[in-house]
């Protein structure tokens, strides 16, 4: 007979749905904001699409860094939560900011001395005019990083309580802001990339101020207590960087090999750096279900895992996996089926568009069957306190796969940027394999946070 798991304690289908479908809601309109992006930088011209295309692809690194972070400090807030533990989950909140803070500084500083150069150095040789464009964007987008990075840690936070609400809310105002930024400064002041800086910087200056002063407030579980009343707890600091730091390093891996994938397409051509762009923007939406839950997976595992209820984390482990499933079978063929009518939307070449139809087909189908176990199981393990297993396997996959097989397919066999395409999805092959045997074998259930 099989036997019954108590979830009641735990998190009931309206906890659930508070949290993820705000959630849901957010990233919606992150994306969908993100692609209003580059369709209104379109009116530029293709180069202007390519030099940001290329920007965020090294952005991403800083951002997935930021996340990181903001990742150990969710799970080690969830984890006191777990204990009804609210003090030392304040506690955690303070030390993730600091850490967040001073981290994100020095990304920006170091990113203004050697802009230009590193993005040289990076991408290699590119046509002038795309350079151009980047260094533009580059600029504006490396003043945000503090700003953006305070408003993840404190978005995480907050999603630690379930409070995915407020996050939304704010997401919302950002938004308003970037495409507002962005018809003003792109099409009445004509300043073009540099103008689609201009409207990031502002909202996610905008965002952090209001995050940082809705996460000081008392009446919250987790909550800042006297930010410029500086005091640092060693203790606290190393819990957070127990997840932080594999989950940095991983998440640096691997988007220092997606840059290093996309310096090779950007040797295809501006065609297919452009459709490279159309398709990363597409699959954002595709994985959008995935992406979620494995946010809202930090809050929910991580709870049940403070408070040592193993049983109830597989349950809602299976649950949250079956939701992506289910989810991903309406996005992948949603976005299937519109995939010409979205390309046509970004002003791309006959070339780039061809390109753009049969990536975006490709990347879809083994997205629908392989993408849940690949990336949203691994944040079931962080959540845990498994990171550096899933920082081990995810390096290895990176640059053993994903990274010699995009040269190998892409450019010593010809397939271009198809090539770099089917060899990610070997890495997600690869991926899927190994943390799912994981999981099963209960590994996790052996690793201490708190």
């Amino acid at each position: 007979m099989k036997t019954r798991i108590d979830t009641s304690t735990l998190f009931n289908k309206g906890f659930l749905k508070a949290l993820i479908v705000p959630l849901l809601i957010e990233q919606i309109l992150t994306l969908t904001i993100g692609m209003a992006d580059t369709i209104m930088v379109a009116n530029v011209g293709e180069s202007a699409v390519s030099g940001i295309s290329l920007v965020d692809s090294l952005s991403n690194l800083f951002i997935q860094l930021f996340a990181a972070f903001a990742t150990g400090g969710a799970v080690v807030a969830s984890q006191y939560l777990g204990r009804k533990d609210s003090e030392a989950a304040s506690k955690a909140a303070k030390q993730l900011i600091y850490i967040t803070a001073l981290f994100s500084l020095l990304i920006t500083i170091f990113g203004l001395v050697f802009n230009r150069g590193l993005l040289s150095l990076i991408f290699g040789h590119i046509e002038d005019q795309v350079m151009d464009h980047a260094v533009r964007y580059f600029i504006f987008i490396l003043i945000s990083y503090p700003f953006l990075a305070l408003t993840n840690s404190a978005n995480a936070l907050c999603r630690s309580m379930g409070k995915s609400k407020i996050t939304m809310a704010v997401s919302i105002v950002m938004n308003i802001i970037n495409i507002g930024g962005n018809a003003l400064f792109i099409y009445v002041f004509k300043l073009g990339t540099a103008g689609a800086g201009i409207a990031s910087l502002l909202s996610r200056v905008v965002g952090a101020t209001i995050m940082l002063i809705i996460i000081s407030k008392k009446t919250l579980l987790i909550h800042v207590d006297g930010l410029f009343k500086f005091e640092l707890i060693p203790s606290m600091i190393k819990r957070i960087l127990r997840i932080g730091l594999p989950s940095g390093i991983e998440n640096s891996m691997f988007h220092i090999g997606k840059v290093l994938v996309q310096s090779l397409i950007a040797s295809f051509g501006t065609a297919s750096i452009a459709a490279n762009a159309v398709v990363n923007n597409i699959a954002g939406f595709a994985n959008l279900p995935g992406a979620v839950i494995g946010m809202a997976s930090i809050t929910v595992i991580g709870q049940c895992v403070g408070a040592k209820r193993y049983d109830a984390a597989k349950y809602y482990a299976k649950k949250l996996l079956l939701l992506v499933f289910g989810m991903f079978i309406l996005t992948c063929s949603f976005f299937y089926v519109t995939t010409p009518f979205l390309s046509s939307l970004y002003n791309l070449s006959d070339e780039a568009m061809r390109l753009s139809i049969i990536n975006n087909h490709f990347l879809l189908i083994c997205t629908l069957f392989i993408w849940p176990i690949s990336f949203t199981l691994p944040n079931f393990l962080r959540a845990a306190g498994d990171a550096r297993y899933t920082m081990t396997i995810s390096m290895i996959s990176m640059w053993t796969f994903r990274v010699v097989l995009s040269y190998i397919l892409g450019r010593y066999l010809g397939l271009g940027l198809l090539g770099a395409n089917m060899a990610m999805v070997i890495d997600w092959c690869f991926r899927s394999i190994m943390f799912s045997s994981r999981w099963l074998k209960g590994k996790w259930m052996t690793k201490k946070v708190i």
